[in-house]
């Protein structure tokens, strides 16, 4: 059983006592709002659960009572390294996330999560839409058909760019208002004029509006997700949600936070083809694309993951 611990609530301004597991560098960022791209944010609203809650669960299916700490912490290592999946399920999280609707829409693909977004049907949408930095404008990508280039455009090319995503933003909205025939706090813009329903005039937004959600999550499929989404090749965009919300999983489990960028952000899987390669090569084989038996594809990939 923990021990009983004395933490803030939301406003800081009465502490209480509770005996469920807490996790004091969390606790010291909740319900903080953490800034991303230009309007956007994440924050942790609750959790559940800690390093030891994945220790737990995982001991009890054979038995074994609570051990030292270096133990608890080769323990989440070594289910971290065989891909075991229930003990990290016990844990879980949610978020608070304002983010444009194409990341969203990205976002959502991820289906092990629940999820209750804003609703532009009963609600009006802030006058809010994502503007990219300069330097995350790049024109498209010729070997890979869903991501940029790492060449910039000129500053003309750029400028032109920046000008065209503020004007259309504005311009699209400016049509939501006149659709509604209300600005964005409710006020009737002319009396003489009856407005189209709000989950009409929604439509003709541009998909860089922001929106807002909860999405809550347990931590084996919060790692799927990250996995993906702070990967080099993910869009810059939601790779930025990413990266803040690896750094919430650091505070809030520190262990598995440690063992999930050891075995699985930064490590490496690789085929029956691809190890057959490396064996072959470490043997003192000289192996070439087109003696390894890979693909094209498969054997450039390869070759980033052994450098």
């Amino acid at each position: 059983m923990n021990a009983v611990q004395k933490i803030m609530t939301a406003d800081d301004n009465e502490i209480f006592s509770t005996k469920r597991a807490t996790s004091p560098a969390l606790e010291a960022v909740l319900y903080e709002a953490i800034p991303v791209l230009d309007h956007g944010f994440i924050r942790v609203i609750d959790y559940m659960g800690d390093d030891a809650a994945i220790v737990q669960a995982a001991r009890v299916s054979y038995g074994k009572g609570t051990k030292q700490v270096n133990q608890d912490k080769g323990l989440i290592n070594y289910l971290m390294r065989h891909w075991h999946s229930t003990p990290f399920e016990m844990c879980e999280i949610k978020f608070h996330v304002k983010l444009p609707m194409f990341v969203a829409r990205q976002w959502i693909r991820h289906r092990t999560a629940n999820v209750n977004e804003y609703s532009a049907r009963y609600s009006i949408l802030d006058k809010e839409f994502y503007i990219p930095k300069r330097e995350h404008l790049n024109p498209q990508s010729k070997q890979n058909n869903q991501g940029r280039s790492p060449d910039q455009l000129s500053d003309a090319e750029a400028e032109r760019v920046l000008d065209i995503l503020k004007s259309d933003a504005l311009q699209t909205y400016g049509h939501y208002e006149e659709l509604m025939n209300c600005d964005a706090s409710g006020n009737v813009l002319d009396e003489g004029k009856t407005g189209v329903a709000r989950e009409l005039a929604r439509m003709n937004l541009t998909m860089n509006y922001y929106t807002q959600w909860y999405w809550k999550i347990d931590l084996h499929n919060l790692m799927h997700f990250l996995m993906l989404r702070a990967d080099a090749h993910a869009q810059y965009e939601i790779r930025a949600y990413a990266d803040a919300m690896i750094d919430i999983v650091k505070k809030w489990v520190p262990f598995a936070h440690e063992a999930f960028e050891e075995h699985r952000l930064h490590g490496a899987r690789l085929s029956r083809s691809g190890l057959g390669v490396v064996k072959r090569m470490i043997a003192g084989e000289k192996v070439t694309q087109e003696t390894s038996g890979l693909t094209k594809r498969e054997w450039d990939e390869l070759q980033k993951v052994i450098g």
